[in-house]
């Protein structure tokens, strides 16, 4: 292996940031100790690489997050030796379920100590495992340069995905005078980025037999780039688009072939159009079971072609034919190079968007009480469906996918295949850093909130204006909602009767704050959250409002709960 001599000798903890600002790595979430203390001290003298302090572990790794969903640059965190390295697994966890490209360094007990239950020590090698893209520990600090561009390349290509750089505390602080060369020589790992262009152009000889096509939209044409060429692939053929919560956005809302988010409480026009297909194009999509509902009754008399970067998703749920292992944005682009072809489905488009008129996401105003769907509706308008969209997880989450006007790829922040509670304030946070020119707005609820609100501190501490609407229904509302659905109105630890005062836990952290309980004001109330200032909008719902529509866990999609039907 290459040596490359260094003009002065530098220790590991050195070699490792001159190495992340080497690669155009600039922010960095973390939180220090023991084992990390070496790196921290490096941190202290060096100006190449901003780091931002969490409050918890796993806020870091949230941060981190939320920067790289709504970038697409890799997020990189940094947490102690064993429960710090343990703290962040979740979040290390939902980066992998929803492809984030994640760097975690986790700080290790010194060499000599490994293995012997040293204070603070854990194997995270083992523990994540299972849970990340690929993990390594650093054992040569002349090996540091050659494995952060080897992680961060496996990071960010192919399916992007967390990857863990354990390093020892003696390694970080050892000196060397050279390092071995980080020239990227990876034979075992090849990812398929190109797709067979013979195998794509199959799409077209499908869709001139088509009376009935469809496309289906995954995060994964988020992560391609690829909103721009989606969209025009679909007006082309005139193919209405259904979106997944991932990919909210890449094709607008307001879209006339947009049909909305599908699935478990997607729209009717989206899981009509889903059940009685007769040609399905996934691009991106890994089929999980809050949009397929029952597999064996999903698109079951379709044709199913699959574009997907990851060759382990196709076929894993859904019966393809077609599949195509590759870039989405590259397999759109093939398509929309080809000649174009004739096609036959108008008719099918006219019933598919009539189904939008038909049965709309809906919701009755009250003069009592405020409907979060109002609430979300109106914060929709006052931003014009600009800004960024972070959410934690629950009932909240499903109202933001149906009732803001997404438009913009990379919009919608949140936690998907995972679920994340907790996930809203840090995620917001790491948006707001990497995107500080765009409005942030974070819909939280008062569960999620009470996991993670300490990084809070974080707002008047580096100037992040994000917004905090917490709909308070004083309960774990998606959590009840399937007890009063299911478990026969058994509301079993799911209801807060002993919440603090959310209002004076603002006060503390130095945030602006307003409680709202007026349905009749609301909208004039809402204006302030174009103010350039962080705050904690408050909002009281009713703890027995229900997310319509559903689909039963293990249902199909056409037998959906709470369908409203216009007259």
């Amino acid at each position: 292996m290459k040596q490359i001599k260094l003009t002065e000798s530098k220790n590991g903890s050195e070699l490792l940031l001159e190495t992340l600002a080497s690669l155009g790595i600039d922010t960095v979430f973390g939180y220090p100790g023991g084992a990390v203390l070496p790196l921290y001290d490096a941190i202290y003298q060096f100006d190449g690489v901003r780091h931002i302090l969490a409050r918890h572990e796993q806020g870091a790794l949230h941060e981190a997050e939320g920067y790289a969903k709504s970038t697409g640059k890799i997020g990189v965190a940094i947490v102690t030796s064993g429960p710090g390295a343990t703290n962040a697994i979740t979040g290390i966890a939902d980066g992998m379920s929803d492809s984030v490209p994640m760097l975690v360094f986790t700080g290790q007990v010194a060499r000599s100590g490994i293995g012997k239950d040293a204070f603070q020590e854990a194997d995270i090698i083992g523990i994540t495992m299972p849970i990340t893209k690929y993990n390594y520990q650093i054992r040569d600090v002349a090996d540091i340069p050659r494995i952060i561009t080897e992680a961060v390349h496996i990071a960010t290509t192919g399916r992007p995905g967390p990857v863990v750089i354990d390093l020892p505390k003696d390694v970080s602080e050892m000196k060397t005078s050279f390092y071995y060369d980080p020239e990227v020589t990876l034979p075992s790992y090849q990812p398929t980025i190109e797709p067979n262009a013979l195998q794509v152009k199959k799409i077209l000889t499908q869709l001139k037999k088509a009376k009935k096509p469809l496309i289906v939209a995954g995060g994964g044409v988020n992560y391609a780039n690829a909103a721009e060429e989606l969209q025009a692939f679909a007006e082309r053929y005139n193919i209405p688009v259904v979106s997944t919560l991932l990919s909210l956005g890449v094709m607008p809302i307001e879209h006339p072939l947009s049909l909305g988010m599908g699935g478990m409480h997607g729209s009717y026009a989206s899981n009509m159009a889903l059940m009685e297909c007769d040609f399905m194009i996934n691009f991106g999509c890994r089929f999980a079971d809050r949009l397929t509902g029952n597999p064996d009754t999903f698109a079951a008399d379709a044709v199913v072609a699959h574009v997907d970067i990851d060759p382990a998703e196709i076929g894993k749920v859904v019966k393809t034919k077609i599949p195509i292992v590759g870039d989405a944005k590259a397999a759109l682009q093939i398509l929309l190079e080809a000649e174009p072809v004739k096609t036959r489905h108008e008719d099918w488009t006219d019933s598919v968007l009539a189904n939008k008129a038909k049965a709309p996401f809906s919701y009755k105003f009250d003069e009592n009480i405020i409907k979060p769907q109002h609430a979300i509706a109106t914060i929709g308008k006052i931003t014009k469906g600009d800004a960024i969209v972070v959410t934690d997880v629950g009932q909240h989450q499903m109202w933001a996918a149906q009732f803001y006007p997404y438009k913009n790829a990379r919009q919608l922040i949140t936690s998907g295949g995972l679920g994340t509670m907790g996930f809203g304030i840090p995620a917001a946070i790491g948006a707001k850093l990497a995107n500080p020119d765009k409005e942030v707005i974070l819909f939280v609820g008062d569960g999620g909130f009470q996991m993670t609100n300490q990084e809070l501190a974080l707002l008047n501490g580096y100037g992040v204006p994000i917004k905090v609407v917490l709909m308070n229904n004083h309960s774990l509302g998606m959590v009840r909602q399937w007890q009063e659905s299911f478990y026969d109105e058994h509301r079993s630890e799911s209801t807060f009767d002993d919440e603090p005062n959310f209002q004076l836990l603002a006060e503390a952290y130095g945030v602006s704050h307003y409680k709202f309980t007026n349905p009749n004001t609301l909208e004039n109330d809402l204006t302030i959250i174009t103010e350039n200032r962080p705050m904690l909008i408050e909002v009281a719902i009713s703890n027995r409002e229900h997310v319509y529509p559903m689909v039963p866990s293990g249902k199909s999609n056409s037998e959906m709960l709470g369908v409203t039907f216009n007259a």
